[in-house]
């Protein structure tokens, strides 16, 4: 009996890991689409698409005229217990991505956070109703608190 209960401990343990890996990215199911940011600057694109039961590629980009400028692209990626938050900003890192991991992940908010990062640290997607969402950057620049928000609707 005594050696049958750390083999049922870790079964178990190894049975909960799996199980938050595989919940973890489904909770933002929701953020699947083509979202718009209109501005008086013109409109601002995110687009979401899923990958697989692990990763969903996103990308933001503007339309200029006919031209699609994309300037972001995105990865949510689950390894593991963990998901990520993967941006590559084009001419910024040295077009490298930068991961963000979640602090937060529920039906309705997505927190991301990499500290070291010079701006931003925080990023944020809260849900605000059936086709709308909010999308945050946030954190220290140049010593001061910066916060911009993006109210998003979804199109598609």
């Amino acid at each position: 009996m005594k050696t049958k209960l750390p083999l049922l401990f870790t079964s178990l343990m190894f049975l909960g890991a799996w199980t938050q890996e595989s919940t973890d990215i489904k909770k933002a199911d929701w953020i699947i689409g083509t979202w718009e940011n209109k501005t008086s600057k013109g409109s601002l694109f995110e687009t979401w698409r899923k990958i697989n039961d692990h990763e969903y590629r996103g990308k933001s980009y503007i339309l200029q005229g006919k031209d699609t400028v994309v300037f972001e692209t995105i990865q949510l990626v689950q390894e593991g217990p963990n998901l990520f938050y993967i941006p590559t900003v084009k001419d910024q890192n040295n077009n490298q991505p930068v991961h963000f991991i979640a602090k937060i992940s529920s039906e309705n908010q997505l927190i991301f956070e990499n500290r070291q990062h010079d701006f931003p640290q925080v990023i944020t997607y809260t849900k605000t109703g059936t086709n709308t969402l909010t999308a945050e950057i946030s954190g220290s620049k140049n010593g001061q608190e910066r916060k911009q928000s993006f109210p998003m609707k979804r199109i598609k």
